[in-house]
């Protein structure tokens, strides 16, 4: 009796650690999570130093290394999924850091939430991480797993596009736009499969690579006839390019940078100082741009001075003044995009982009049609305000300009510009994309370099060369195979005047769009089950 008693005594203390014979309690289980989440945590955080602008791409193999082992130790399916929520919280948590930065521009106002954007973004985004991370698990572990993780994890990525209006930021097909020639022709597949087939292709090197020597080699291999394919492209187009280069319709751009911070545009306390900066260097842009045009051989080409966004301080539309303005002080240039508010016969506020013609009067009208998350646009779920004035109305979607005397162009305002596949009119195909952002409220920090590295993915997916004004940088010229033409530096206030080059042929994924990575997705995932015939056993077997 005593001896039961005394065992009686010690069961309390002992179903702290075990629900039943041989397992564990749900407390064990909770603390063996947490341990195991810690290595995917770290790994996820190392990998954010491959985004833009630093590069650092050798990590990657040794962080999905460490998340892949997670995945493959795990008990269950939900304690992979646990690992990939790890790894998927550590990589945005650091990769979208310079977030707070737009916070601290008006932390006076919202000191409180200084610590949710890039944390609460993470927190978002993580499941879109964890859902590969658990169900690759169907297969066996190997080259198998690893395989169907990374169609997985490419197909939840392009998932982001359906994440309130959309935030497919940092795929990491983004990670091969270095600067120069080493990245003009790393990034020339996504002519043919997008960067989500570029997200794709790195992530089954990554995952693989680290598995065996033959692996290794063989990513070796891969790697080397990327290159070969993606140089071949990049020289065979330019050649190309300048015997095209003649179209009398494509214009010389004249990007203005006014270089106007952040703090100066929302007080609006000396508007007229920044509209006379942007009329100063419009008209210092244009001279110089005709001038060059004009001693240019062949057919001149028409000039278009371009705006950053919202870089007129007012709304344009309505100020038919200011339009004089502009137009006598950019006399000599054919047209003009600028960035600026606007009012919608619904009385909501736009974020728009307006081309005038050479009288100043309105030649077409764009209405951004994606907007930011928490910046442009609230969620409804939110119980607080944090969007001033209620937020924007998004436009329609991608359009054709056919401007006077200039060839067709499709404008992009800001953000809208990250969506693969969404930034044309697919029935009306322009033939050069003008993109005007305001990066200011992020500072120098790895976000606007990260929005540079899109726009330049852009280029090549469409084939099309693209202008890119910035308010404080960095604006920028691409041709059609993503090669920079020219630009001006973040912090700098100038002009950039260049010669845009004509468009190239429609690409695959110009033809083909998303259809083109969720196939390969697809296709991957499939090869990695053990499709095995029945046998056939006869009578005596």
């Amino acid at each position: 009796m005593t001896h039961s008693t005394e065992a009686g005594a010690r069961l309390p203390r002992d179903t702290l650690l075990m629900s039943e014979v041989g397992k564990p309690s749900r407390f064990r289980r909770l603390i063996l999570t947490l341990k195991s989440m810690g290595g995917p945590l770290l790994a996820g955080a190392a990998a954010a130093f491959t985004f833009p602008p630093l590069h650092l791409l050798p990590i990657l193999p040794f962080a999905f290394l460490v998340l892949m082992r997670g995945i493959d130790r795990a008990q269950t399916m939900r304690q992979a999924a646990w690992a990939g929520f790890a790894f998927g919280f550590g990589l945005h948590a650091v990769g979208l850091y310079w977030l707070i930065n737009a916070i601290l521009i008006r932390a006076s106002e919202f000191w409180w939430f200084v610590p949710f954007p890039s944390m609460g973004c993470a927190l978002i985004l993580a499941p879109f991480a964890a859902v590969p991370a658990a169900l690759c698990r169907v297969v066996p572990a190997g080259w198998r797993r690893g395989v169907l993780f990374a169609a997985l994890w490419t197909l939840c990525d392009m998932g982001r596009l359906f994440l309130f209006s959309g935030f497919t930021w940092n795929p990491l097909g983004s990670d091969w736009a270095f600067h120069g020639l080493a990245g003009d022709v790393m990034i020339q597949p996504v002519a043919w499969i997008g960067v989500d087939g570029l997200t794709l292709l790195t992530v089954i090197l990554a995952v693989t690579m680290p598995l065996e020597r033959r692996a290794m080699v063989g990513g070796g291999i891969v790697l080397v006839v990327w290159a070969s394919l993606g140089a071949a492209r990049f020289y065979g187009l330019q050649a190309q390019e300048s015997v095209a280069s003649g179209n009398a319709t494509s214009p010389t751009v004249v990007l203005v940078q006014g270089n106007v911070p952040e703090q100066e545009k929302i007080s609006r306390a000396d508007m007229q100082a920044v509209f006379e900066r942007y009329l100063r260097l419009t008209r210092q842009g244009v001279v110089q741009a005709v001038e060059e045009t004009g001693r240019a051989q062949g057919p001149a080409h028409p000039v278009v001075y371009v705006w950053p966004e919202t870089a007129f301080p007012g709304v344009l539309e309505e100020d038919a003044f200011a339009r004089s303005m502009i137009a006598r002080t950019a006399s000599g240039a054919t047209a003009g995009v600028i960035g600026t508010l606007r009012i919608g016969s619904d009385q909501h506020w736009r974020n728009s982009v307006v081309a005038l013609d050479e009288d100043g009067k309105v030649e077409g009208v764009y209405d951004k049609a994606t907007l930011v998350p928490f910046g442009e646009y609230q969620p409804r779920f939110l119980p607080l305000q944090v969007v001033p004035g209620g937020g924007m109305t998004p436009g329609p979607g991608p359009l054709s300009w056919h401007l006077s005397g200039l060839s067709a162009v499709g404008p992009l305002v800001c953000y809208e510009v990250i969506f693969s596949g969404h930034v044309v009119d697919r029935h009306d195909r322009p033939d050069w994309l003008v993109n005007v952002t305001n990066d200011a409220w992020y500072g120098n920090s790895a976000g606007p370099r990260q929005h540079l590295a899109a726009v330049r993915l852009r280029a090549v997916e469409e084939g099309l060369p693209i202008a890119r004004a910035a308010n404080t940088g960095v604006s920028i010229v691409y041709d059609a195979r993503g090669h920079d033409l020219g630009r001006l530096e973040w912090g700098v206030t100038g002009v950039l005047i260049r010669a845009l080059p004509a468009p190239l042929p429609p690409t695959p994924f110009a033809r083909f769009g998303q259809a083109i990575p969720v196939g390969l997705c697809l296709f991957a995932a499939l090869v990695t089950f053990p499709w095995r015939p029945r046998k056939s056993y006869g009578r005596g077997s």
